[in-house]
C-alpha cells in the first residue's frame, strides 16, 4: 500500500444542535475545532439535522389519521348530508 494517500481517520465529535445530541464516529472529516467529551480531546463538527433531531428518523412525522376516507367524509360533512330542506 503506497503511503501518505489515505486521509486520516480518527474518532470525532459530531454535535446536533438542534437536539443537543453529540455523536463520536469515524471520520476523515477536516476541522480545526476541537471539543473536550468523555475526558479525551476529539475534533468538532457542528450539524443542523442529525438522526436525533431529523422526523424521518425519530417518528415523529405527521401521521395521517387512522380511519378510512368515507369515515373522514361523514365526520366532516355529515351534518350537511343528514339535514334534508323539504
Amino acid at each position: 500500500m503506497k503511503a501518505d494517500i489515505h486521509p486520516h481517520y480518527r474518532p470525532v465529535i459530531f454535535h446536533d444542535t438542534s437536539a443537543d445530541h453529540y455523536f463520536k464516529v469515524g471520520s476523515t472529516i477536516k476541522t480545526d475545532r476541537t471539543v473536550e467529551f468523555e475526558g479525551a480531546t476529539y475534533p468538532y463538527v457542528t450539524l443542523d439535522v442529525s438522526s436525533a433531531s431529523h422526523a424521518y428518523y425519530t417518528g415523529k412525522q405527521k401521521e395521517f389519521n387512522k380511519e378510512g376516507s368515507a369515515a373522514r367524509f361523514n365526520k366532516r360533512f355529515g351534518s350537511f348530508l343528514g339535514s334534508s330542506n323539504k
